[in-house]
């Protein structure tokens, strides 16, 4: 998911913990050994804090949203004297250092892309210590599913915990309510029909239809199709595929009508004609300045719409293809791990536990992160503003949750099915040279190797 322009930086982020009767930092770690196939983890003897020393913790965090650091600064001030040196990259580039970074340079705190192979490589921390410590275990279950391994990485859903969630991401359509209006469209479509319909509107009244990035390393595009693939069919064999289960082909009947109707809307000239050229940043510039009906995109965009489009703008997760059936949506943690070679991986997941269980802290996640904090089923939920494009996305992913419909995304079927299979195949689409059931076979292919049978 590509999301902002590819810079990098370093900041000082001033922070310091002291954890009232906490004891000595010099703790033992309940992550297991770094290791390729670990997957054992330390017991957990007495509380995992950053102690009172001066520490620095080393982050390595996506650009262009706040969320990180509002967290980070919020933490400064209710607990005094750790360091945080952060560096910030595009997910894209994540993506792609990842594997290279947690090798050779490893920040204790790192947003992660697909993590089996990083499990399979020894590169994270086992998390289960921490997580009968803290009572993680005791959270709703599906929050955690995505993030659990079993030996070697394989397979997902289940087994070790080797990551958490900064919060719980839930994708669908934002509109822009001043160009529906022009369209004669007073309320989100109800069914893929009507979605189609108010896109063939949007085009004959001169409107882009849909803003949309589709360039660099991982394509946007991705979203809408699988939008179309939650409409046309269930999400349990989409998540066997992503979960590697055996026997798994993400080429079905339902996919490939969600390969083809995605291509119906390219041929339709729905997408911007320099879609393969636009990064995620100039899509949300152009989306902010009107340039766009629909846009595909995930609930870490509500808090800067609700900020720059005060009222203009709605949310609604993807209408099914048959009227009466239950919406489908990708429902993803913003993953973070453990460095298995983290220098305080002790205070790392202590502030994990904060970010989810603290009050201050699920505000920031709902009120700048848009999206579902993690934690216990009985944590308060921050209030929220009627009428807001957070207040949407928090109905939309209660909805999907209460629904049992959540997908996560198809991007993280393995370490690199994203930037080297979905994306490029997506660009030869749009170029004209693939098919929708090319697109779905080439990607098939590049998986089974990907993932060894």
């Amino acid at each position: 998911m590509s999301r902002r322009t590819p810079t990098t930086r370093r900041t000082r982020l001033p922070v310091v913990l002291v954890l009232a009767g906490a004891l000595a930092a010099a703790c033992s770690g309940p992550g297991g050994d770094a290791g390729a196939g670990n997957a054992t983890a330390t017991a957990v003897t007495s509380a995992p804090t950053c102690g009172s020393q001066p520490v620095t913790m080393r982050g390595y965090f996506e650009t262009g949203f706040p969320m990180s650091k509002a967290l980070t600064d919020e933490f400064t001030k209710q607990f005094p004297n750790v360091t945080w040196d952060v560096r910030e990259d595009q997910f894209a580039v994540i993506t792609q250092n990842a594997p290279r970074v947690l090798a050779d340079d490893p920040p204790d705190l790192m947003r992660l892309p697909q993590v089996s192979e990083l499990v399979k490589d020894g590169l994270l921390k086992n998390l289960d210590g921490y997580a009968q410590w803290f009572g993680w275990d005791k959270w709703p279950a599906g929050q955690l599913a995505q993030l659990r391994m079993g030996p070697g990485g394989r397979p997902r859903g289940a087994g070790s915990l080797y990551a958490m969630g900064l919060n719980f991401s839930t994708t669908g359509v934002f509109y822009n309510k001043d160009l529906a209006t022009r369209i004669g469209m007073s309320s989100p479509p109800r069914t893929l029909a009507e979605l189609d319909d108010a896109l063939a509107k949007a085009k004959n009244a001169g409107i882009q239809p849909i803003q949309q990035f589709n360039g660099g390393a991982t394509g946007g595009l991705a979203f809408p199709l699988q939008d179309l693939m939650a409409a046309y069919g269930q999400p349990g064999p989409v998540n066997d595929w992503i979960f590697q289960k055996p026997g798994a082909t993400i080429d079905t009947p339902a996919t490939r009508q969600a390969a083809q109707h995605l291509d119906q809307w390219i041929k339709a000239g729905y997408f911007p004609p320099d879609v393969n050229a636009v990064d995620y940043a100039q899509m949300m510039s152009r989306f902010l300045a009107g340039q766009g009906l629909f846009s595909f995109n995930g609930d870490w965009e509500s808090g800067n719409l609700d900020e720059h489009l005060p009222g203009k703008v709605g949310f609604f997760p993807m209408p099914p293809a048959q009227a009466g059936a239950r919406p489908a949506a990708m429902s993803a943690p913003l993953t973070v791990g453990i460095s298995a070679k983290a220098a305080h991986p002790d205070c790392a997941a202590f502030f994990l536990n904060w970010v989810a269980t603290n009050p201050k802290a699920r505000e920031i996640a709902v009120q700048v992160g848009g999206s579902h904090p993690m934690g216990p089923a009985d944590a308060p939920m921050p209030s929220v503003a009627p009428g807001t494009v957070t207040a949407s996305t928090l109905q939309a992913a209660a909805q999907v949750d209460a629904d049992g419909t959540a997908m996560d995304f198809i991007a993280n079927a393995t370490g690199a099915i994203y930037a080297k299979s979905w994306t490029p195949q997506l660009q030869k689409l749009v170029a004209g040279d693939q098919t929708p059931d090319g697109l779905l076979q080439s990607v098939q292919r590049d998986y089974t190797e990907q993932v060894g049978g």
